[in-house]
């Protein structure tokens, strides 16, 4: 198994810190990014020789060019790019403040990218790289109550299968990385809640939220487990472009994708409706 360098956003708590402590396991040298002191002490205790913090947080764009030119000036090339950092949004989006959006694709959109052009150029020039971006079930599928997180993870599809398209041929692959729900901090205290303010929605939003508030913690999907599927794709020759994970995910994509079949079909006679008719033809 060859050992990589892989840079990982995020890594204080939940996916993020899973991915980390097995690829150290496994002996890659792993930088991540923290936010605070603490947080670096931390992650460099799981290992003095192969954990490296770096202090970033991602919303700050200015910042990512110079941090990643440090870390290539320091340990030479980055092999495999993690973007994990993120956050879950829970609003009904008439009641949910335009700026809580904004934030939303700030962090999980825009500093994503910010991410990616820092570290592109080093992996063209060497030809080799693996840039993983986490983003989940809901950047295909949604439901009522999460429409910028939504929102946020369907850029996110979009920009990675664009990316990968673009940067094939120089021996780059990039993954998206889509979990189902996890036992993570993801719908606890890492989640955004905007303040209910519209009766109307009360009925299909209380129970949603009452449901999701009491399922943090015992979620289905297991980190750790999560983290051995990350560690078998970057050894893969030709990784996947996305990588489901979970059963729940399956389950709720494979549903979307034959609703959206029969709907095509359902639809298709005026869809081809939409073309020119040339004359004389």
């Amino acid at each position: 198994m060859k050992k990589k360098t892989i840079l990982i956003t995020g890594v204080s708590s939940g996916l993020g810190n899973a991915f980390a402590k097995k690829a150290i396991e496994e002996g890659h040298k792993v930088i991540g990014t923290v936010r605070n002191q603490k947080s670096a002490q931390d992650f460099s205790n799981l290992n003095t020789q192969l954990a490296y913090p770096v202090l970033l947080d991602i919303n700050n764009f200015d910042e990512i060019p110079k941090v990643v030119e440090n870390i290539l000036n320091t340990h030479g090339s980055i092999d495999v790019l993690i973007n994990n950092a993120g956050y879950g949004h829970e609003g009904i989006l008439e009641e949910s403040p335009l700026q809580e959006l904004i934030d939303q694709f700030n962090t999980n959109v825009f500093g994503v990218v910010a991410m990616i052009k820092a570290v592109l150029p080093s992996m063209r020039k060497n030809r080799n790289g693996h840039i993983i971006n986490v983003t989940s079930m809901g950047g295909f599928i949604t439901m009522p109550g999460i429409s910028y997180y939504c929102g946020s993870k369907f850029a996110l599809e979009g920009i990675s299968e664009s990316l990968g398209k673009e940067v094939k041929d120089f021996n780059i692959h990039v993954t998206t990385l889509a979990p189902g729900q996890f036992r993570t901090d993801w719908a606890g205290r890492s989640m955004k809640r905007s303040n209910r303010v519209i009766n109307d929605y009360d009925e299909i939003m209380n129970p949603i939220r009452e449901a999701r508030e009491k399922k943090s913690g015992f979620q289905p999907g297991d980190p750790d487990k999560a983290a051995q599927a990350v560690m078998k794709i970057i050894q893969t020759q030709n990784p996947p472009t996305r990588l489901y994970l979970g059963d729940d995910a399956l389950l709720f994509v494979n549903d979307k994708l034959n609703s959206m079949k029969n709907e095509i079909s359902k639809w298709e006679e005026l869809s081809r409706s939409t073309n020119f008719v040339e004359k004389g033809n």
